[in-house]
């Protein structure tokens, strides 16, 4: 009688766990798919910012090409960890781009080019806040993949680690200033 309600109680825990493991895992793909709508917004907007800067800055051949070969290159990624470098090469082409537009004034009282930017910033705000969460999900979902008892249902069922959308290192340092 007793191996009898042990299997039982050990077979709910299981369920529990397994339950707990797709939630979750669920939760990140959502979350994941909220970044990608972000990330296509902005890979929207990059071709229309580049030219805008194009008829002002023409000599800036070469960051405008890093703009346009990154945002290539993020747009074909196909797995999260590829995704997650390209698209952390693109923000540093962009930036390049953005300290460019310093050098123009004119452009950078240009109305089109303006409005251009300040979508910029608010899709970056945007994907922000979507990695912050997507890094949230994923963080629970890690802990419960290592945690007992729920890890032994998850290398039973095939759950595996998913990757944080971290920033690299280059974009950890403090920017200096300079007068």
């Amino acid at each position: 009688m007793w191996i009898i309600i042990l299997l039982v109680v050990v077979a709910v825990l299981g369920l529990i766990a397994y339950n707990s493991l797709v939630r979750l895992r669920n939760m990140a793909q959502a979350a994941w798919a909220d970044i990608d709508v972000q990330l296509k917004r902005r890979h929207d907007l990059i071709p229309n910012l580049v030219e805008t800067v194009k008829g002002y800055a023409a000599h800036e051949r070469g960051t405008l090409e890093a703009v346009i070969n990154a945002r290539a290159k993020a747009v074909s990624a196909s797995t999260p960890e590829e995704r997650i470098k390209d698209e952390n090469m693109l923000t540093q082409a962009l930036r390049g781009l953005l300290a460019v537009v310093e050098n123009y004034p004119d452009l950078k009282a240009n109305q089109n080019f303006l409005d251009l930017q300040n979508q910029l910033a608010e899709i970056e705000e945007a994907i922000q806040n979507a990695r912050r969460y997507y890094n949230a999900v994923v963080r629970d979902y890690n802990i419960k993949t290592e945690v007992f008892p729920s890890n032994i249902v998850a290398s039973l069922f095939g759950f595996k680690k998913m990757p944080y959308f971290e920033i690299e290192e280059a974009e950890r340092q403090a920017p200096q200033v300079k007068f």
